[in-house]
C-alpha cells in the first residue's frame, strides 16, 4: 500500500510523541464479539503492516481485546516495532469466560494490567495508558485512586504517558491535578456530539482528543443527508465522516478500525477528502441532542 498524506500530524502535550492523525483502531482484529482469535490471522497480519506502510504511526489497542489477542497480533506483525510508531493501550476492563465486559480498576488490576500489555506487546515501557472509565457513557465519579496508580506506574518507567477513556470534562481536570494526561479518548462522530464543548476546551490546552466509534450510530435521515453529500464528492460515507472529524478540531486524531485491507485503505483515502464550506454546513447538522 502506498505511503499517503494523512491528514497531518500533531504532537501529544508535553511529550516527544508526534503521531500522524489518522490512526488505526486494532478491536477489530480479534473474533466476533471481540473474543478469540481472528477469521484471519494473515489479514489481520497484512492490515497492520499495510497501515504501517502507509504512514500511520498510531495504533490504539488493549490487552482485554480477545482478550491478549489484538496485542499478540500487534507483536507478530510489526516487532521490531518502527521507531515512530505509538501504540496507546488501555486499562480499566477484562473479559472474563463469558466474554462480558467487566471493571477491572483495583491497583492491583491496573498493575497487572500494564504487566499483560508490555509482555504481549513485547516492550519495556508502554507510550500511552488510557484509563478506561467502564459504563455504557460518561458518568461522573473519582478516578483519582486509579490515576494515582498509573503515574505511579509511569514514575518506575514503565509509562511514558497516561491519557482518560470514556471521560467527563470534570474527571479530566481531577486526573490532570494528579498526572499530565496527553489525550481523552470518548464516543464521538458527526451524529454524536456530546463532547463539542470538551473537544474545544482540550484543544485550547493542546490536549489529543480521539473520538472511538467514529463511523458508528447513524439513524436513517442522518445517513441520507450523509450518502447525499459522499456522492456529491464522489466519496463513500464513511470517507466524509471520517474526513469532518479531521475538519472539525486540529486536535482530534482518528483510529477507525478494521479487519480487511481494502477497509484499511478506503479508512485512510479519507484525509484527502476535501470538504467544500456547503458539505461541511450540511455534515454539521447532523447532530442528536445532547445526552448530558
Amino acid at each position: 500500500m502506498r505511503a499517503t498524506s494523512l491528514g497531518g500530524s500533531f504532537r501529544l502535550r508535553k511529550s516527544s510523541l508526534t503521531v500522524n492523525r489518522m490512526g488505526y483502531g486494532a478491536m477489530q482484529l480479534a473474533g466476533p464479539g471481540v473474543w478469540g482469535p481472528p477469521r484471519d490471522p494473515d489479514e489481520a497480519v497484512r492490515v497492520l503492516r499495510g497501515a504501517v506502510e502507509a504512514g500511520v504511526n498510531h495504533i490504539d489497542t488493549s490487552d482485554y481485546y480477545g482478550p491478549h489477542v489484538t496485542n499478540q497480533i500487534i507483536k507478530q506483525a510489526l516487532h521490531p516495532y518502527p521507531k515512530d510508531l505509538v501504540i496507546v493501550t488501555k486499562l480499566g476492563g477484562r473479559r472474563p469466560p463469558d466474554k462480558s465486559w467487566q471493571p477491572a480498576i483495583s491497583p492491583q488490576e491496573l498493575t497487572a494490567g500494564v504487566h499483560d500489555n508490555l509482555r504481549n506487546l513485547g516492550l519495556e515501557v508502554l507510550d500511552v495508558v488510557n484509563y478506561r472509565v467502564m459504563g455504557q457513557g460518561p458518568e461522573e465519579g473519582p478516578v483519582a485512586e486509579q490515576v494515582t496508580v498509573l503515574a505511579e506506574l509511569k514514575r518506575q518507567g514503565l509509562i511514558r504517558h497516561i491519557g482518560l477513556s470514556n471521560a467527563t470534562p470534570r474527571q479530566f481536570a481531577e486526573a490532570q491535578k494528579i498526572s499530565e494526561i496527553v489525550c481523552v479518548q470518548n464516543l464521538y462522530n458527526v451524529a454524536h456530539r456530546d463532547d463539542d464543548a470538551f473537544i474545544d476546551e482540550l484543544g485550547r490546552q493542546g490536549v489529543a482528543y480521539v473520538p472511538f466509534f467514529p463511523l458508528g450510530g447513524f439513524a436513517p435521515l442522518q445517513s441520507a443527508l450523509l450518502e447525499s453529500a459522499a456522492k456529491s464528492l464522489q466519496a463513500k460515507p464513511m470517507q466524509v465522516a471520517l474526513a469532518w472529524l479531521l475538519h472539525r478540531a486540529p486536535n482530534i486524531l482518528l483510529i477507525p478500525g478494521t479487519s480487511s485491507v481494502e477497509h484499511l485503505r478506503e479508512n485512510l483515502e479519507a484525509a484527502s477528502v476535501e470538504l467544500p464550506p456547503e458539505t461541511i454546513a450540511v455534515l454539521d447538522s447532523i447532530v442528536r441532542a445532547p445526552t448530558r
